[in-house]
């Protein structure tokens, strides 16, 4: 039998192990110091190779949580982390921003081109502005995404303690695939909580580009038992797609109706951020397509692609998955440096989502490989069950936390 101990051991027993560096055997440089890309640079440091990670932000601000920040129940810096552990792994840290990808070296905004042996992208995802008719980058200083975490957080919490009792918040959630598919419903949940202690009159409506959604039955649960009454979801079948907004009159408009709501947290359409697409790894879907076996692109050879941006099958695209998938890359890196085989790996994703403080759920697959290409494993994963008892939400949201210190600790230290 499959277990969760023997599918991460397998990922992460060689690069972790290996604390004492050995002779550098290949130059790789990590564009992105997300989940993905942060921990691939530390797994492949540690295992003696030369790393350099080129990032562009000064801190990393965790999408994950994001949605605390947002109820009031931590601090934007409680989710802010810096560069110092994974300097102390031996990784160079270059703050710049990855402008394209010549043969064999990474061009730089500022400065002279990286070479490289091996490129790992994990530049995360772009906002597809345009695509939702009268969003733009001004738009979303109005009608923030919050979709990046940073600024964007601090702007909706903003405007979520400036609302008067009684107003109404609108979320949009776009149609898949984009970054976090259960997100839109937990910051939904998490901003009830923080209505319920301080606007209690106020509501909440979830216009939807889908007919389902993440976790549908065990979100739609907590709603009726921590906020009945204060969330509505709105699928398209009942009007819920949204077909444009403006934030002159902070109109948000459906197919069939429009609202003017107090706060307007529009979630747009995604696709892989600029430099995946200025590297020919990207596809006319917009994602990058790659081999589950190595998370090689499938249209460039040398570069990898990991995190949200890349499609290697089934996986989908959280944090978890983009930790998982960088421990693949650095083997499969290590692997091939050595003159080695790479193994095939089973990876594995847990997603956790908090409807309230002290209330949490989760679902978990396992993903083996064939052909290059990921596929989910029957009855190798699970979802907690619609109907527990108040300890056991309670016990689901501590293991959320803790999941949380570890995977932060984990890619940045």
């Amino acid at each position: 039998m499959t277990t969760r101990r023997t599918v991460l051991a397998g990922l992460a027993a060689l690069p972790l192990a290996t604390r004492v560096r050995a002779q550098d055997r290949g130059r790789v440089v990590v564009v992105g110091g997300g989940f993905g890309g942060a921990t691939a640079a530390r797994f492949l440091a540690r295992a003696g190779h030369n790393v350099t990670l080129v990032e562009r932000d000064p801190a990393f601000v965790t999408c994950p949580f994001s949605n605390t920040v947002l109820a009031g129940l931590n601090p934007l810096e409680a989710i802010t982390f810096d560069w110092s552990g994974l300097r102390a792994d031996g990784v160079t840290l270059v703050q710049d921003e990855a402008t394209g990808v010549d043969d064999g070296s990474l061009a730089l905004a500022s400065g002279d081109p990286l070479p490289f042996d091996r490129l790992i992208l994990s530049p995360g995802i772009d906002l597809r502005y345009g695509a939702l008719p009268g969003y733009d980058e001004a738009a979303a200083q109005i009608m923030p995404h919050a979709w990046k975490a940073g600024a964007q957080t601090a702007l909706l919490r903003a405007q979520l303690e400036a609302m008067e009792d009684g107003g109404t918040v609108v979320i949009t959630a776009p149609a898949n695939p984009y970054r976090c598919p259960p997100g839109p419903y937990e910051r939904a949940s998490l901003i009830a909580d923080y209505l319920t202690r301080e606007k209690p009159a106020s509501k909440i409506l979830i216009l939807d580009a889908k007919e389902a959604f993440s976790k549908q039955p065990l979100f739609e649960e907590a709603w009726a038992t921590l906020y009945p009454g204060m969330i509505e979801w709105v699928p398209p079948s009942m009007g819920g797609n949204v077909a444009e907004v403006d934030p002159g009159t902070m109109t948000v408009a459906t197919d069939f109706m429009s609202y003017t709501p107090a706060v307007a947290n529009v979630i747009p359409p995604q696709r892989a951020a600029a430099i995946a697409q200025d590297a020919g790894v990207a596809d006319e879907t917009g994602w990058c397509p790659v081999s589950g076996l190595t998370f090689e692109s499938d249209l460039r050879p040398n570069i990898h692609v990991i995190g949200d941006a890349c499609f290697p099958g089934a996986m989908p695209k959280s944090a978890f998955s983009a930790n998982a998938q960088a421990k693949v890359t650095a083997q499969a890196i290590d692997a091939i440096f050595r003159g080695a085989d790479p193994v095939s790996p089973k990876l594995m994703n847990t997603c956790y989502s908090l409807a309230g403080p002290d209330y949490g759920f989760t679902v978990a697959g396992v993903y083996g490989e064939a052909d290059g290409k990921l596929f989910e494993l029957e009855e190798a994963g699970g979802i907690s069950p619609v109907g527990a008892p108040p300890e056991v939400r309670s016990a689901e949201a501590d293991y959320a936390r803790s999941w949380y210190a570890t995977i932060t600790h984990e890619s940045v230290g």
